[in-house]
């Protein structure tokens, strides 16, 4: 379960991030990749990936293998990986002979290393091909599909299903869970007449009915925790909010939207019986390459950037956890 946007403001600034939204246990880092980065594939640790830019990513390392979630690279190309399951369909065979096999916990680094803009990607899914690999943190073949966008603002969607693998333009910049995302989008039209606006009177006979108070014309807007259920909430609340003016009102509007749709502790429970709520909600600034982000136990924005912490030595660098001590500002009277 996770939730997906891209935003950009009034000056093209592209923003882009999600919820995390997860029932296994994770601690998440920040790692700063640097570009000519040496890494094995981990279908064939005979085989060596390089990476031709550096980006700075959230994931994990577990078992010896770093699995991303999110990242941005130094050319404003960002991706994220979000749980597809009953739709996705993986590729088995591992020795096509004009593609390269890339785990699918591994494609997002492959990608975020080797693509500087949408058309660059479009390139590479011609080469290679995305097979199912059981990761450490779930010990399943974990179900993925995969959002991009890059510096201009477009926006796409990658999907293995029974159709083989498919890259989706998504002009609305929203992305959630299974359906796939053709069902999502065709979808929306049970929704399109809510509203920010609302009728003020209706007569039945010679009734007269007014509303209760502001917010009537978003009555239809449904309020589950489905992926169904958050798309279309995330749909409206970003295709309504005023503009952002600057990277400021982004950030604020960003986590506001994402408010809608984050999963406190306890409100789902998974058929493992471990709840499955948001572990941290992370944008990026494709222009300037910072993350901004909040975990659950931490609701205090804090940021990152890859140029202000990339290692002249080229290695990798972790940043540290995600999960830090919350301080509470003291307003004391002066």
């Amino acid at each position: 379960m996770c939730t997906s946007i891209t935003l950009q403001t009034q000056q093209r600034e592209t923003f882009f991030g999600r919820t995390m939204d997860f029932s296994y246990d994770i601690q998440p880092e920040i790692y700063i990749i640097p570009n000519d980065y040496i890494w094995n594939n981990s279908l064939n640790m005979r085989q060596q990936f390089r990476d031709y830019y550096s980006f700075i990513g959230i994931g994990q390392e577990l078992d010896g293998i770093l699995a991303f979630f999110d990242g941005v690279n130094e050319k404003g190309f960002a991706a994220a990986a979000l749980y597809f399951p009953g739709y996705v369909q993986y590729d088995v065979n591992l020795s096509y002979p004009t593609s390269v096999p890339v785990a699918s916990f591994d494609f997002l680094h492959y990608i975020l290393g080797r693509c500087s803009s949408i058309n660059d990607l479009k390139k590479v899914l011609n080469n290679i091909s995305i097979v199912g690999m059981t990761d450490p943190v779930t010990n399943t073949v974990a179900p993925l599909h995969w959002i991009v966008t890059d510096k201009s603002g477009k926006c796409v969607v990658i999907e293995l299903t029974d159709r083989g693998l498919e890259l989706f333009d998504n002009p609305l910049g929203v992305m959630t869970n299974s359906p796939d995302f053709k069902w999502h989008m065709t979808n929306l039209r049970n929704y399109m007449e809510t509203s920010p606006e609302q009728t003020e009177e209706a007569i039945w006979e010679n009734i007269r009915l007014t509303p209760f108070g502001q917010g009537g014309g978003s009555a239809a807007l449904p309020g589950g925790y489905t992926s169904p259920e958050r798309f279309v909430r995330t749909a409206y609340l970003k295709t309504h909010l005023p503009t952002p003016k600057n990277r400021a009102e982004a950030i604020m509007s960003c986590f506001h939207v994402m408010e809608s749709v984050s999963i406190p502790r306890g409100a789902v429970l998974s058929s493992r019986g471990t709840y499955d709520y948001t572990k941290y909600t992370a944008f990026l600034n494709t222009n300037t390459c910072e993350y901004f982000f909040t975990t659950y136990d931490n609701m205090q924005i804090k940021t990152a950037s890859l140029f202000n912490n990339q290692n002249p030595a080229k290695e990798l660098t972790s940043l540290g956890k995600l999960n830090r001590p919350i301080l509470f500002e003291e307003i004391i009277k002066g």
